[in-house]
């Protein structure tokens, strides 16, 4: 019988000699000062790292996608790194949308992740969707796209299944690539790809991994995302609102460490950090995985 410290041994080695490792990183656009100097501090951190990209979340207000624009643009242009900004379909006409495709490809961007967007309060249904964005996007230029995936299910679909197939069809009309919501179950993941590949969606299913720092602040986001929240997870916790802040970025890193090389070991690859614009833990976990600096 293999013992626990030969398995965690076992699985320690296997991460250690991975080769290939791919990641890439998600900042929000600043709304103050200080949390500008946090983003740009995080962003001269881990581009070294060489991430294949790094994505700039999109708000549904004016002010706010002009601070996802030249967020994004300033990335590219000071980093060198390939960026990608979300764009949302909900909120904008098509010719606004076609406007800011052109607008990106100009500027030298050439990777987008299309969304639907959410819903304003009390809206009716959706006109457009993200497999029309992303049918949209091909037919300005040949942007290389990624999308949205739910292993735990959107929150306003009724079922898996409905869910399974409307990534499908954002498969079909031309994404080249999935990001997951975030989760903590590594089974979660494993199951969702295995169903994906099932249902004939050709995709790379990249999760999507979220190093805890705030408790509370990852009790609330998974509320509205319908992510499960293991009991395992709530006792990791317990005990530590009044703590340093040092012991809770410990306890998080640990869990995104573990999830991280249990995936690996599964045959991952690619994984994507929602960073909120902080760079310690995704730093730390890349390092784990064997990613370097490059000069």
């Amino acid at each position: 019988m293999v013992s626990y410290a030969q398995g965690i041994d076992a699985l320690n080695q296997s991460v250690s000699e991975l080769r290939d490792i791919s990641v890439s990183f998600e900042f929000f656009p600043p709304k103050t000062e200080t949390m500008e100097q946090t983003l740009w501090k995080s962003v001269e951190r881990l581009a070294p790292l060489n991430p294949s990209f790094m994505s700039v979340t999109y708000g549904a207000n004016s002010g706010e996608r002009d601070r996802t624009h030249d967020v994004v643009k300033r990335i590219q242009t000071e980093t060198g790194v390939q960026t990608a900004p979300h764009l949302t379909c909900i909120d904008a006409t098509k010719e606004e949308l076609i406007a800011i495709a052109k607008d990106y490809w100009a500027s030298g961007i050439r990777r987008i992740v299309a969304l639907r967007g959410d819903l304003p309060p009390g809206s009716d249904t959706p006109t457009s969707y993200a497999s029309d964005l992303v049918a949209l996007l091909k037919e300005v230029e040949d942007f290389d796209i990624s999308v949205a995936a739910y292993p735990e299910v959107h929150p306003d679909a009724p079922n898996s299944q409905f869910d399974l197939l409307n990534l499908k069809r954002k498969c079909e009309a031309g994404a080249d690539q999935a990001i997951t919501q975030f989760f903590f179950d590594a089974d979660t993941y494993l199951r969702f790809r295995d169903r994906s590949a099932a249902a004939g969606i050709d995709l790379d299913i990249v999760p999507g991994i979220l190093p805890v720092t705030n408790y509370k602040t990852l009790v609330k986001f998974a509320g509205m995302t319908n992510v499960h929240v293991p009991n395992w997870l709530h006792k990791m916790y317990e005990g530590l609102e009044d703590d340093d802040q040092v012991s809770r970025n410990l306890i998080g890193a640990n869990i995104a460490m573990d999830l991280v090389k249990v995936l690996a070991k599964e045959g991952v690859r690619d994984f994507h950090f929602y960073t909120l614009n902080r760079c310690e833990l995704s730093y730390a976990i890349c390092h784990m995985l064997g990613v370097r600096e490059h000069s």
